[in-house]
């Protein structure tokens, strides 16, 4: 049900793998909770898509099931959403496309074609998206080379959330957030960027109406009420984008905290009150609300480098063997003896921003064990995180605090070497929540149910806090710079691999598709 009295509000999160539906109340209590999975279709090589209108289903159960649970009515919805994805509509709103996602990397080509011409730089500065296969533009101009008629074809260009909205609302919006990881929309400006329009070859007319993250659609269609059991008044709050809305979930919603998470894979964002890109385009810069932005980057390598020690180099210990990998690391000194691990399994984004890049041991010797090897991957993973605070920092963004949250924080010795590779504290708080929580508390503002949502920081209670161990941190300091000029050095190689690559035979499939 719905009633502006009610202080509750769920929060709709559309992951990669999942949409979680969570009921909030202004306390920032989590009073029901229902989630419901989805494929990631990989037909090709490079190739991560997803069936929308499974997608729209499971957004409509899980927001179904929340609401059967609840004993009192709700305020509305608010929505959070996996960025960088791409569908194609016709005129009638009818997918001509699944959903490309940011995994997908099928425009590698087109991405590094357009990072290298002389405007690349000036296209990422201005949109805040880095010029990357993830991001929906160079997916555009691969559409427009590969599939033509497809191309032509399409009358919208829409993300995942954008296409739930309009079947739930019918109403074709996109948020600043959502707009913002596009690489079509000008973050100084919040219009759709002429000179990307240009390069991807569509019109503004074949995009959805710009709307401020915190705008409220006023009902849903009759159809959409009834499949989730709502009064057809309840009020949509369009939301934004998932990486910024975890910072809001996390508390690290003021200006100098930054939120550090590690997955599947890994982030770094700060929070900022002007969008801003740092001289050489190391980081992104993605909306949250209109005066609050989050600047970082994103890595591609986070647990999943765990994941593929244990396949690798322990086998025999099977599956789940987390604890079992990280006690072998643990036998290892901080530095790994020497032996450096560049962890680009599946390339990287952050702070470099191409699909080029393979993973490699530097500096092995006849010495080194299997100890060495995992604890090298840990580090790896950790340092490249420091390199995305460097990019942080030389973004202009003065760094205060850093808190932690993901699945590697179970671990005492992962999160050790997180904080000494990056060289500060490093907060854990008791119960993260996430994107669900940091959309409810966007919907709570834009339904005036809180003031500010400021009082994230407020909400989020620290349970641990890690700081480095000073002879730790100096080693890694030492072996940073190291660490940052091997991919520089490595870059050639790279390049020599992609091109011998149709006449090598095919490299393994990954273990696990990214998250």
């Amino acid at each position: 049900m719905s009633d502006t009295t009610s202080t509750v509000v769920v929060g709709v999160d559309i992951g990669t793998t999942s949409t979680k539906a969570v009921a909030y109340d202004t306390d920032g209590r989590r009073l029901a909770m229902h989630s419901v999975g989805y494929p990631l279709d990989e037909p090709h090589p490079g190739y991560a898509e997803q069936d929308p209108r499974l997608i729209l289903d499971a957004v409509v159960e899980s927001v179904r099931a929340v609401v059967a649970e609840l004993p009192e009515p709700i305020a509305g919805l608010s929505f959070s959403t996996a960025m960088h994805s791409l569908i194609g509509l016709d005129a009638d709103g009818t997918p001509l496309t699944p959903s490309v996602t940011w995994a997908d990397s099928r425009a590698s080509g087109q991405a590094e074609r357009l990072r290298a011409a002389p405007s690349g730089l000036a296209l990422h500065r201005r949109t805040g998206t880095p010029v990357h296969p993830m991001a929906p533009l160079p997916k555009l101009v691969w559409f427009a080379e590969q599939q033509p008629k497809l191309f032509e074809r399409v009358a919208h260009w829409v993300g995942i959330k954008d296409y739930v909205l309009l079947r739930l609302a019918a109403a074709l919006v996109t948020d600043h957030s959502v707009a913002s990881a596009t690489g079509l929309m000008d973050i100084h400006r919040l219009a759709w960027d002429p000179q990307a329009l240009g390069v991807a070859g569509i019109t503004e007319e074949q995009l959805p109406e710009l709307v401020p993250t915190t705008t409220v659609l006023p009902g849903l269609t009759a159809e959409a009420a009834a499949a989730t059991g709502l009064p057809a008044a309840t009020p949509l709050v369009v939301g934004a984008g998932d990486g910024p809305l975890a910072n809001l979930g996390l508390g690290a919603v003021k200006p100098g905290v930054v939120a550090c998470s590690i997955g599947t894979s890994g982030a770094m964002r700060v929070a900022v009150e002007r969008p801003a890109v740092d001289p050489l385009g190391g980081v992104f810069c993605y909306a949250l609300t209109e005066n609050r932005w989050v600047v970082g980057g994103a890595i591609n390598n986070g647990g999943i480098v765990l994941q593929w020690a244990g396949d690798a180099l322990a086998p025999e210990l099977g599956e789940h063997a987390e604890e079992e990998l990280l006690e072998l690391a643990a036998r290892a000194p901080v530095g790994s003896g020497g032996l450096i691990m560049l962890p680009y399994l599946l390339s990287e984004r952050a702070p470099h921003w191409s699909a080029l890049p393979r993973g490699a041991y530097v500096g092995l010797t006849h010495g080194h064990r299997r100890e060495h090897l995992v604890r090298a991957a840990l580090e790896g993973v950790c340092q490249q995180l420091a390199l995305v605070l460097c990019s942080v920092r030389a973004a202009g963004n003065e760094v205060r605090e850093i808190r932690g949250s993901g699945g590697f924080a179970r671990s005492p010795l992962w999160r050790q070497i997180l904080a000494d590779a990056l060289g500060m504290p490093v907060r854990f708080p008791a119960g993260y929540e996430g994107s669900s929580f940091g959309a409810a508390l966007l919907g709570m503002q834009a339904l005036g149910l809180i003031e500010s949502i400021d009082v994230a920081a407020d909400l989020v209670e620290i349970d641990e806090t890690v700081r480095p161990d000073p002879a730790s941190a100096a080693t890694y300091a030492a072996l940073l710079p190291l660490f940052s000029e091997l991919y520089d050095a490595l870059v050639p190689t790279f390049a020599s691999l992609r091109r011998l690559a149709p006449s090598l035979p095919p490299e393994p499939p990954p273990t696990a598709p990214p998250m």
